[in-house]
């Protein structure tokens, strides 16, 4: 595995994991990583210090789990907020829901789509994978489609 720091066009930084770096490459060509905050596909890896572990400074650099009580600062925060949690939790529901009574299509998702837009096909939902360009087209052909929510959890 292996961790890269990314930006995407709207400078938000993040984090992902790839199972290498062959991976990334082949999921970035695709349009498969994506912002997590903006959703946008134009990310670019960032510059990374590798994290090193020295056994020689282990005991001096002990991690401080809490401030002191006393100690003036801001509040502590979760990274996920219980809130997050709950929403996250509903969005998986529904992608889940969703996936569940919808025929899968894969890649020929543009293709099945514009079928059953032009009556070609009878009606049924459908999931699958559309490259960017390919959601434009549909987009400007009127062609009523949405993205599945996809979490940054369910990345890694």
């Amino acid at each position: 595995m292996i961790k890269y720091a990314l930006t995407c066009e709207k400078a938000h930084a993040f984090e992902s994991w790839f199972p290498s770096s062959d991976s990334y490459e082949t999921q970035h060509a695709r349009g498969l990583v994506a912002c997590p905050v903006c959703g946008s596909t134009q990310v670019e890896k960032a510059l990374m210090a590798p994290q090193v572990a020295r056994k020689d400074r282990r005991a001096e650099t002990a991690p401080v789990t809490q401030a002191p009580e006393a100690a003036p600062g801001p509040e502590q925060v979760a990274m996920v907020s219980p809130a997050e949690k709950e929403l996250r939790a509903r969005i998986r529901a529904l992608r889940e829901e969703l996936m569940k009574t919808a025929d899968p299509v894969g890649d020929r998702f543009a293709e099945e789509a514009r079928k059953i837009h032009y009556g070609e096909t009878e009606f049924r939902s459908i999931y699958g994978q559309a490259t960017p360009e390919e959601a434009k087209e549909l987009a400007e052909e009127g062609v009523a489609f949405h993205a599945l929510p996809v979490l940054p959890d369910d990345r890694n």
